[in-house]
């Protein structure tokens, strides 16, 4: 596909560069300029950018500074793609750079990326939606110095629906939001505490809710941590859950299959 002068914001996914999309993937290959997250999106993931292409690391840079280079690359005539890590409806911050994009009249496509809960999901041969024991999943934060949580959405208010729960950027908060999820979940709850998801030094530890916190501190886990807690992870080991779907169910039938 031929790139024109535009902004193509890619979500890169968890740092796997083989999770990239394929669409994503083409256009960071021809890009003009690359301007990534290098604080969350590891070296890995430009390996077959073009050798002249213009790579802009970002995780000293504000947004003052990013939007500005933006704009005058692509006046310049290149196409720049905007590399940020995993998903970009996930803690992305991309509703800023859109309004300013809009206002300055420069072109931009967006590319999504996969998430990393659903990687780590992956990672642990998981599904977080098993039939008759959890149907829904949440996906939030704590609260911390650069993201309020609005009162609504507070972590306990959270867990009370019990849901499979993806808790992201929380480690340094881990002691209160233990204390928060486990007001409803129970204590024995599975957690998968995820360090690093796609990246080469990867790690996972599958706990009890009661030592979420203790495990964290141990491994002395500060940053790109991510929590799921669901009902569905003691599956893994147990395989105590029966439910089956019904979609693939003998004596279900639809418009493409009779019963």
């Amino acid at each position: 596909m031929p790139l024109y002068p535009a902004v193509y914001i890619i979500g890169a996914g968890p740092g796997d560069p083989d999770l990239i999309t394929l669409k994503g993937y083409r256009i960071l290959q021809q890009a003009d300029v690359i301007i990534y997250a290098n604080s969350l999106i590891p070296q890995q993931m430009l390996r077959d950018v073009r050798s002249d292409a213009e790579l802009v690391p970002t995780g000293h840079q504000t947004l003052e500074q990013i939007i500005p280079l933006m704009i005058d690359r692509v006046r310049c005539g290149c196409s720049v793609v905007r590399l940020h890590s995993g998903d970009l409806t996930l803690y992305s911050t991309i509703y800023e750079q859109i309004q300013a994009l809009l206002g300055a009249e420069i072109p931009f496509e967006l590319i999504p990326g996969i998430s990393a809960f659903q990687a780590a999901a992956a990672k642990l041969g998981a599904e977080l939606t098993i039939p008759e024991l959890v149907q829904t999943i949440i996906l939030t934060r704590v609260s911390g110095r650069a993201s309020a949580v609005p009162k609504a959405e507070e972590l306990a208010s959270l867990a009370a629906h019990q849901a499979s729960l993806c808790l992201y950027l929380a480690a340094r908060h881990v002691e209160a939001a233990q204390g928060q999820l486990l007001e409803h979940y129970p204590p024995d709850t599975p957690v998968a505490i995820c360090f690093h998801v796609g990246w080469p030094d990867e790690q996972f530890w599958l706990v009890p809710l009661q030592e979420m916190a203790q495990v964290t501190q141990e491994q002395d886990l500060t940053r790109t941590t991510l929590y799921l807690i669901s009902p569905a992870l003691g599956v893994l080991e147990s395989g105590a859950s029966t439910a089956r779907s019904r979609l693939y169910h003998p004596t279900h039938s639809h418009l493409f299959r009779q019963s």
